[in-house]
């Protein structure tokens, strides 16, 4: 079996939790011993993310990143005839199988079996957080390429159930794959390290932290206003503490920090190194995640795999990755959220009570286990 997996349109630091989805599902998969071929398809740039240390994995050049000369011609010939000179590239490539890990068949149309991994139709339920453009962009791609995949992976059983009655896809062919985390997510106990990243960023207070791009659907604003109802209502003499990539929201959410007198309450990291994020966790009092929409939620597992208690929201897959082990709050209430993280913040029996669960519930989420189920359905694919 030569699988090919498309990562053509991998853009690293803008792309969240997909980024980390296909970063560790290459290196897993390399860790098994296999008489399969795998080749990895992106810009010649970004090799060094995506090392082949296996000798049956390489990487091929296609370099048609946002802004490349290959990119810019590509996207001129579809708009002026149609053509999508990628297609006739990758229908002439040597494999058995294209898996497609972004959600749409990059590009639609070929002739080879695909496996795609579908993340989520955030579009379908809130349309209103995206321009007119984009929308049109979803509308040609998204249930496209759902219907003519061979094999669809999902991370949850949420996305499947989407897929099938938003789209029609048969559930036959759809396989719940659940995303893993990496061993580096554990109780640190380092203390010299620890102090360290306090002393990085400050972090001389007990803080909540919330990991996640401002995007509207992250639901920062309805946070935002919970910190400070927290503080009317409790004193609360904490700190917010927020990281993630600059989005949409970006500009709105600093205002509104401003405007709701949080300046001193609140502090803004923006992009952190991937290897801080586990030491964060280890520091936190607890992680807080009032999203709206996700498709999975890596930061859930790997707060809970971290000993960090979690406090979210209880729509789409966020209760199937949290289970037991997270206290759940209505996102659109303010209420709720306040009440929800008093009630963890201020009892420190219910914050180890939860730290206890939440590593036993980490134990159902593997990278290994991730790569395994992959290429089963790899196998599915060309049976």
């Amino acid at each position: 079996m030569k699988v090919a997996v498309n990562a053509i349109g991998f853009t690293p630091g803008s792309m969240g939790g997909v980024e980390t989805y296909i970063r560790n599902l290459w290196q897993f998969l390399q860790a098994h011993e296999t008489a399969d071929c795998y080749e990895l398809y992106c810009a010649e740039k970004y090799f060094d993310l995506f090392p082949c240390h296996n000798p049956s994995f390489d990487s091929r050049a296609f370099n048609y990143s946002p802004s490349s000369p290959q990119w810019l011609v590509r996207g001129c010939l579809r708009r002026a005839i149609g053509i999508d000179i990628l297609k006739s590239v990758l229908n002439n490539v040597d494999a058995d199988l294209i898996h497609h890990p972004f959600t749409v068949l990059n590009p639609l149309g070929l002739d080879i079996p695909s496996v795609l991994t579908f993340w989520d139709m955030q579009q379908e339920f809130f349309p209103e957080y995206f321009s007119k453009r984009v929308l049109e962009k979803r509308r040609k791609t998204f249930a496209p390429s759902a219907r003519q995949a061979t094999r669809i992976i999902v991370s949850a059983n949420f996305t499947k159930k989407c897929l099938v009655e938003k789209y029609a896809i048969n559930p036959d062919k759809i396989d719940v794959v659940y995303t893993g985390y990496g061993p580096e997510y554990q109780l640190i106990e380092d203390n010299q390290a620890l102090a360290k990243i306090r002393e990085k960023y400050q972090l001389h207070r007990p803080f909540m932290f919330y990991p996640a791009a401002t995007w509207p659907h992250k639901n920062h604003k309805g946070l935002l206003h919970a910190v400070k109802l927290l503080r009317e209502r409790y004193r609360f003499d904490g700190q917010l503490v927020l990281s993630g990539i600059a989005m949409q929201s970006q500009t709105e959410i600093l205002s509104l920090i401003s405007d709701l007198g949080l300046s001193d309450v609140v502090k803004v990291l923006g992009y952190v190194p991937y290897g801080d994020l586990p030491m964060l966790y280890n520091i936190a009092r607890l992680l807080v995640f009032p999203s709206y929409f996700e498709g999975f939620g890596i930061p859930l597992v790997e707060a809970m795999a971290s000993g960090c208690p979690v406090v979210c929201s209880n729509v789409t897959s966020i209760p199937e990755v949290v289970g037991e082990a997270g206290s759940l709050f209505e996102p659109g209430s303010i209420e709720d959220i306040t009440e929800k993280i008093w009630s963890v913040w201020d009892d420190e029996g219910k914050r180890k009570q939860m730290t206890a669960t939440g590593f036993e519930r980490a134990k159902m989420f593997s990278w290994d286990v991730t790569a395994r189920q992959t290429v089963g359905v790899y196998q599915k694919a060309l049976a």
